[in-house]
């Protein structure tokens, strides 16, 4: 009971505290607050909260709560005392340093229980090469650094922990959450969910497509792949499934367009925020170089999913059955225009992120109130406040164990040396090898954690070395943002497809391998923009054309070869691995003939007419099997 009532505070205190800090509350009221001031409070109470929600045994106990309440006494004495520490940092005091020592263990701790044991145990092996990286003979071997140094500078340097990774999260990651909380609480899931329908729904497997189209949109602001498919999944699996789909079809559906929202422009599930902060670009960078291959990847599920459709026979929602269009936007005009006028503020207007969040929350909350002509309840107000938090908890937490990552490989030289492995990897292996094991890397850290947190421990561990061997900047980054994610629906731990699997009522192994296939572009796609950045939007007008038509042309190879493939890969089998093969090399051809090359096109057509053929033979014999049935 009490650690409930805690852990509500506690939840209910980080949306609150951070819009004050970033509407300056403090500074108008004549307390100045430093940021990393500002982000040893938010520690704090996300710390405690998770250690009161994640206990030692079943239920909280006496000592649970003395543990959360310590955790937060350590992080509220780091903020209040911070002036005398940036005045006098030589002063290795035992309250400095054990203060230091104790909250990094309970964050620890509260890793573990909210992230996952392994992210736990990387943090601190972190912290031990820190503490014994001198005694690694060769090329690993670290600068020596005192226990008490690392802990203190760990602890409260804005090059550690309170870090740009946590200033990030707690301002305009944080914004976001809170509108994102907004437009689930107040129903925006399923206007989104019925506009869908109402668009996509009668088509040849209509509610397949309904499914890509709701996740792409929700799954975009949402930023959590399982909460998207727990949110659009409960109107469009049982949909997919009375449509004809087999249940581990309808699971993996939901599971890779749910996964895919989240590299869907403007929002990215606020992962293009982060990467725009950590490359110090411009917003509007980042949602132009992931809108190309972002539509390639919903572009090869929705190949897919018609392919299945045909193959199978499957029709469309019922009229009748369709919510009309003109209903569901008179009744869901006010979720709209607040994400109409967030993308306009910050493409059009180039407003700052923040501003525009803050901006279209505070547009939906007057529309709401105009269209329901009643203020919510204090419950319901405490309900979304409290919501709000949790879904930060996650976030703020993983940022904190970034900034250990951060602050041992500035103290220790450990970023020269991983990036000094991966150029002796490409000298003798190439920069494929390197990719792949990056990618390889990249899916293992990955699983089982939230988008932005993994997208958050990759850009530290592995960005700064593969840009140190060539490859451009925003390149890197996307590419272990796709990697990281696509980490939700690969097996043995692909967590988004058990979910969905769950949901479904279908095998978990077989729902895996079916997201797998769904999701092949967006295994394919990343490599192509490392060798072409023009694919992103880096290059002139001609590289960028010639990079977009051939990586398009080869993407719709490779989803139609999975297609023709059918239920298992033994149908159809050479006809696929042949037009897998030919869409590989058409993507890449670029690569063998050059980036700037006309003959790039006359490649690119000649496999989009052998797709239409391909395509128009499939449809062919799903008639001649439909007419045979009904004879």
């Amino acid at each position: 009971m009490v650690a409930g009532v805690l852990f509500r505070i506690c939840t209910s205190l980080l949306p609150l505290i951070g819009l004050g800090f970033v509407f300056s509350v403090p500074n108008r009221l004549g307390w100045p607050v430093v940021m990393e001031q500002y982000l040893g409070v938010m520690l704090g109470l996300a710390v405690c909260a998770v250690l009161l929600r994640h206990p030692i045994g079943a239920r909280a106990r006496w000592y649970d709560i003395a543990l959360a309440l310590l955790a937060f006494a350590c992080w509220l004495h780091m903020s209040l005392s911070y002036e005398a520490w940036i005045i006098d940092p030589i002063n290795r005091t035992p309250d400095r340093w054990g203060a230091a020592a104790l909250a990094i263990g309970l964050l620890l701790r509260a890793t573990w229980k909210r992230c996952g044991v392994s992210i736990a145990v990387l943090f601190g092996l972190f912290i031990l090469y820190g503490l014994f990286g001198h005694l690694i003979p060769g090329p690993l071997q670290a600068f020596e650094q005192p226990p008490k140094k690392l802990a203190i500078y760990l602890f409260a340097d804005s090059n550690g922990i309170p870090g740009s990774v946590l200033r990030v999260i707690c301002t305009v990651v944080l914004v976001f959450v809170i509108f994102g909380q907004l437009l689930e609480s107040s129903g925006a899931t399923k206007v989104l969910t019925d506009l869908a329908i109402s668009l996509l729904g009668g088509r040849r497997g209509g509610p397949a497509k309904v499914a890509i189209l709701a996740s792409a949109a929700f799954g975009s602001i949402n930023g959590t792949t399982v909460g998207n498919i727990i949110s659009t999944g409960v109107v469009t699996i049982p949909l997919m499934k009375r449509n004809g789909f087999k249940p581990e079809q309808a699971g993996a559906i939901e599971a890779v367009a749910s996964n895919g929202g989240q590299l869907a422009p403007p929002i990215m599930g606020t992962t293009a925020f982060l990467i725009a902060d950590f490359l110090q670009i411009d917003y509007i960078d980042v949602v132009i170089a992931a809108s190309i291959p972002a539509a390639l990847y919903f572009a090869g599920i929705y190949l897919q999913v018609d392919a299945i459709a045909l193959r199978r026979g499957l029709h469309g929602i019922k009229r009748s059955e369709r919510p009309a269009l003109r209903p569901v936007l008179a009744a869901g005009w006010i979720y709209l225009l607040p994400l109409v006028l967030l993308v306009y503020l910050m493409i059009g207007k180039g407003y700052q992120p923040t501003t525009a969040g803050i901006y279209a929350s505070a547009a939906l909350l007057v529309l709401t109130l105009i269209r329901f002509r009643r203020l919510p309840t204090p419950a319901k107000a405490l309900e979304a406040l409290s919501g709000s938090g949790d879904s930060l908890l996650t976030l703020i937490i993983i940022g904190g164990g970034a900034g250990i990552a951060v602050g041992v490989l500035t103290l220790s030289g450990l970023g020269f040396q991983l990036a000094a492995a991966l150029a002796a990897l490409t000298e003798h292996g190439g920069l494929f090898i390197t990719l792949v094991v990056t990618a390889i890397v990249c899916i293992i850290l990955g699983m089982g954690m939230p988008t932005s947190a993994v997208y958050i421990v990759l850009s530290i561990i592995l960005a700064p070395s593969i840009i140190e061997i060539g490859v451009a900047p925003l390149a890197a980054h996307l590419f272990l943002f796709y990697f990281g994610l696509l980490s939700m629906v690969t097996p043995p731990v692909a967590v988004a497809s058990y979910v969905a699997a769950s949901m479904a009522g279908a095998s978990m192994w077989n729902t895996s391998v079916a997201a797998l296939k769904l999701s092949a572009v967006g295994f394919f796609v990343p490599f192509l923009w490392v060798y072409n950045p023009a694919l992103i939007g880096i290059g002139d007008w001609t590289e960028i054309a010639l990079a977009v038509v051939s990586a398009t042309a080869g993407s719709v190879l490779l989803a139609l070869a999975l297609a023709q493939m059918g239920d298992s890969l033994a149908a159809n089998l050479a006809l696929g691995v042949g037009l897998a093969l030919a869409g590989i090399a058409v993507g890449a051809s670029t690569q063998w003939l050059g980036h700037g090359n006309p003959a790039v096109i006359v490649v690119s057509l000649a496999a989009l007419a052998l797709a239409w053929y391909v395509r128009a033979a499939a449809s062919r014999r799903s008639m001649s099997a439909a007419r045979a049935v009904a004879e």
